[in-house]
């Protein structure tokens, strides 16, 4: 009888460890939410953390990143391991980064790679396409040359996508003339977006924003009944959805945009801007947040920074806390030494006394406080349409 070997053909995914530099103006606490965000970011573009190193220094190496010994202590590791990618949490300098991947001899990426190789994966139209590619070639261009020329003719794996190795590798005329044709490109592409957004009526703009994985895809499928793919997955939305919605006869149009992140790349929210046009446009910002995330009152800093470098602010917000099935009370100490739990009802009262904006507390998965959600846009909805069109308030 024949005997036949079976191989294995299925792509494994590739391993990496984590690297980051504590300053004396980052906490620990901080330090080590960047990194959990970071492998997040790895598992998202399909990778498995192996291992995290961290160093104590008064600023990055202006060579290595990390000091010498540090970088002894995560080669042994790779080689032990066998690890496939070396990430860092913060963007490294063309000359940081040849220097570490000839010392390691593997693919290094940094925090903003890592989220361009994000951004084209999930990229699906052409505008985003678009986008991607020239944040990716604007990136890249510094940083021409590369150690892992044994990948050169590889097109998979992290930090791989995109314009590929080897235009990359090619001559930097040739890039920058990539550049530029990628610029006219995205002119054209906002020009008929333009077009689009003048072609769309009379109706109230009402854009979701909000740290990535907050769950707007789930509210606008909620409201709109629209299938926009959910993950659990930073960045799982890219592209901007824009979907008529009803509430009591009031027609609006909602935009489920891309998630904001902390220390997203600077060239990438300037290649992006045009998909945020959906956001500075916008007559109401829902603002989406998490509140089972332990810190979710920095993702509310982070995008409220980030409003305000698109020029997305001075806008009506509503902010809508997601995900309260979930919500775990923290605990905090009174002046007598007795631990006391936040309870949502506690954090509601003492948001309302700091905050002029209206909040809702929902779980969109679970539908819990939806109708008064739905009320409450429709309020807000309301009150704009009849005073921008007078001559239709008969309607509502």
């Amino acid at each position: 009888m024949a005997r036949f070997k079976i191989h294995d053909t299925a792509v494994k995914p590739e391993t990496a460890v984590l690297v980051s530099v504590i300053t004396p103006d980052v906490s620990e606490e901080t330090a080590k939410e960047y990194l959990e965000e970071l492998e997040f970011l790895v598992t998202t573009a399909g990778g498995i953390t192996k291992g995290i190193f961290t160093q104590k220094l008064a600023f990055p190496d202006r060579a290595t990143f990390v000091g010498s010994g540090k970088l002894d202590e995560i080669k042994e590791f790779i080689k032990a391991e066998e690890i496939d990618i070396v990430v860092f949490d913060d963007e490294l300098s063309p000359s940081q980064l040849r220097n570490i991947e000839k010392y390691f001899e593997i693919k290094v990426l940094d925090r903003s790679n890592l989220i361009l190789d994000i951004f084209a994966k999930h990229a699906k139209t052409a505008q985003a396409k678009t986008q991607v590619e020239l944040a990716q070639l604007q990136y890249l261009l510094p940083r021409l040359t590369r150690m892992w020329t044994h990948l050169e003719r590889q097109r998979g794996g992290i930090g791989m996508r995109g314009p590929g190795e080897s235009q990359i590798e090619s001559d930097r005329r040739m890039i920058l003339n990539k550049i530029s044709l990628l610029k006219d490109r995205l002119k054209t592409i906002d020009k008929q977006n333009e077009t689009q957004r003048k072609n769309r009526g009379e109706m109230i703009r009402v854009a979701l924003v909000g740290y990535t994985n907050v769950g707007k895809s789930t509210i606008m499928n909620m409201i709109s009944k629209s299938d926009v793919l959910i993950e659990n997955k930073l960045f799982a939305t890219l592209d901007t959805t824009v979907r008529k919605v009803v509430i009591d006869n009031l027609p609006f149009l909602l935009s489920d945009t891309v998630g904001f992140i902390r220390k997203l790349p600077h060239h990438l929210v300037e290649c992006f801007k045009s998909t945020l046009d959906e956001v500075r446009e916008a007559d109401v910002l829902i603002h989406v947040v998490d509140i089972s995330h332990p810190y979710f009152e920095d993702h509310i800093r982070a995008v409220n920074e980030t409003l305000k470098d698109i020029g997305a602010v001075d806008k009506p917000v509503i902010t809508v806390f997601n995900k309260i099935d979930a919500y775990k009370p923290p605990v905090e100490v009174d002046e007598e030494g007795e631990e006391i739990k936040v309870t949502i009802d506690d954090f509601r009262n003492s948001w309302m006394a700091k905050n002029s904006d209206p909040a809702i507390f929902i779980s969109a998965t679970n539908k819990i406080n939806v109708e008064e959600f739905k009320e409450k846009v429709y309020d807000i909805v309301v009150k704009m349409h009849n005073a921008r069109y007078p001559y239709n308030n008969l309607l509502y």
